[in-house]
């Protein structure tokens, strides 16, 4: 067996992720104890399979939807600390400061429920892709011919190109009056 990971936080470390993130110092340190509390093994990574031992996130009909967003830029099937908070920091809340290229801007939390969709990430929501998501969300409470109906109709109303798929515009201006503002974010403990 390989050795286990020395897992700990340096100071640098954690202004570089204050810096990147906008997390603050005790929030950094909380969710890095969050981390190695997850990291059974104490590697100094996260699999898909520690994701899924998280209980409010395993009973979430997306839950594997989720976990593929924490993964989505790797090749490797492990997230660091790093990439951990990187994925966290677009569910920090709105501030007035927030800019439109800080990572927890609208833009950023609309791109990470595009990619909960663009299941083959193409850049375009599909009716297939769009159809497999519902049935994730509503399982049996909606029959198939209903839920066809739902995601033709939302292809119909949202796709400006006529391409019969939604782009990540598309989606943006679709979500125009959505509050993702509030339904994206989570408040992190100090």
């Amino acid at each position: 067996m390989g050795a286990k990971a020395s897992i700990s936080l340096r100071e640098e470390e954690i202004d570089e992720i204050n810096k990147t993130t906008g997390f603050s110092r005790n929030q950094i340190i909380r969710l890095f104890t969050r981390f190695t509390s997850l990291d059974k093994e104490q590697n100094g990574y996260l699999s898909r399979d520690d994701f899924l031992r998280i209980p409010e996130l395993a009973i979430n009909p997306l839950a594997d939807r989720i976990v593929d967003a924490f993964f989505s830029e790797k090749k490797n099937e492990t997230v660091n600390f790093r990439e951990f908070m990187a994925t966290l920091a677009i569910f920090r809340p709105l501030t007035r400061r927030t800019g439109e290229n800080d990572v927890n801007s609208r833009d950023h939390k609309l791109q990470f429920v595009f990619s909960l969709y663009d299941i083959d990430k193409d850049g375009k929501i599909s009716k297939a892709e769009l159809l497999q998501v519902l049935r994730l969300m509503v399982g049996s409470n909606i029959n198939r011919e209903q839920l066809s109906h739902i995601a033709e109709r939302t292809i119909l109303e949202s796709d400006l190109s006529n391409d019969r798929s939604i782009d990540f515009e598309e989606f943006q201006k679709a979500m125009t009056k959505a509050v993702i503002e509030t339904k994206m974010s989570v408040r992190f403990l100090d």
